[in-house]
């Protein structure tokens, strides 16, 4: 199995480790600008393909880690060349342009996988299951954090071009509308609200969207672009009747499980997580190569990517309007 890889920024990078790790070959890479893929090209003993083009006639999987709105032609071309797909989050741009590329992967019979990686972080994963084996009740009320500093490198000047990126809710706050929705099950409305840290017009540095699920649950989901740099930080509360599941990256604990024992006083047991093993971006892209390697699904449907990619359209849609946003549930894609 032969994988090229388009993009060869932080994205780009950290694929490229994580197929290693895996039984395929890294074919070579594709660049906007040929030169900064050499080192990359060096270090895994891979060609710099001139073109995507050029790369199509010689691999089996496409691995696009460019900018958003790069994602639509490219997953399209590729599909068009028989060749499977991972495409970094967001899907897309539009929700339009997400439906024709899942149609048009099917179209093509090739696999699409929506690189929506916190599925794969440990301690995101301990929390679903421990929701799914009903460790603390049906999810009623989730909290979910995810704060950085804006990307300012003249390289990633695309992350604040809202028509290329969606801007901060799109880009970041995804990976939680994700996650929530993969807890709670479907999304029914959205409503948000965000601002600018500098000065009106700027890019959007903090949103909070509320979620509400069909379920009943409530989600509560907050995003920043706001902290000065280096600083990355991460948090997830899930409550039920029975329990709390509780992650703050600050802390040394990955999770933290504390069970209401109902009918006797025994006190709230935190119990402990597992640590990181190995990077979640290669536990994504082994899941992946397994689901090529012996026919099976991939680990997160393209519907999936698509669910996300509409609550977070909706998110912006309600802070831009100052009223929820009820979401229409998508129809199945057809080929």
């Amino acid at each position: 199995m032969k994988v090229g890889i388009v993009g060869v920024g932080f994205m780009g990078t950290v694929h490229a480790a994580g197929w290693a790790e895996t039984p395929a070959t890294i074919a070579g890479f594709v660049a906007q600008q040929p030169e900064h893929a050499r080192p990359l090209a060096e270090k895994y003993r891979a060609k710099v393909f001139p073109s995507f083009e050029a790369m199509l006639d010689e691999v089996d999987v496409v691995d696009i880690c460019t900018p958003t709105h790069l994602h639509y032609e490219q997953t399209l071309n590729a599909a068009a060349a028989g060749k499977h797909v991972v495409c970094e989050k967001p899907l897309a741009r539009t929700v339009a342009q997400g439906q024709e590329m899942i149609a048009a992967c099917r179209r093509a019979g090739v696999k699409l996988l929506v690189a929506h990686v916190v599925r794969f972080f440990p301690e995101y994963a301990q929390a679903k299951a421990a929701v799914e084996r009903g460790e603390v009740g049906a999810p009623a009320v989730i909290r979910l954090t995810r704060g950085t500093f804006r990307p300012k490198k003249p390289s990633d000047n695309w992350f604040v071009d809202v028509e290329k990126s969606g801007g901060m809710m799109l880009d970041l706050m995804i990976h939680d509308f994700d996650y929530a929705r993969w807890v709670a099950g479907e999304v029914e409305s959205v409503f948000a609200k965000n601002i600018s840290s500098t000065h009106p017009g700027a890019p959007v540095d903090y949103g909070l969207a509320i979620l509400r699920h069909r379920s009943g649950a409530i989600s509560h989901v907050e995003g920043s672009w706001a902290y000065p740099p280096p600083l990355f930080r991460t948090r997830l509360e899930i409550a039920g009747a029975d329990g709390l599941l509780e992650f703050d990256s600050e802390r040394t604990a990955a999770l933290t499980v504390h069970l209401h024992r109902r009918g006797d006083d025994a006190p709230d047991v935190p119990l402990p997580g597992s640590p990181l093993l190995e990077s979640p971006y290669t536990t994504q892209l082994k899941a992946f190569y397994r689901a090529l390697a012996h026919d099976e699904p991939v680990p997160v449907r393209a519907e999936d990517g698509l669910a996300a990619l509409q609550i977070a359209l909706a998110a912006i849609e309600s802070a831009q309007t100052g009223v929820a946003v009820r979401l229409t549930p998508l129809p199945e894609v057809s080929s």
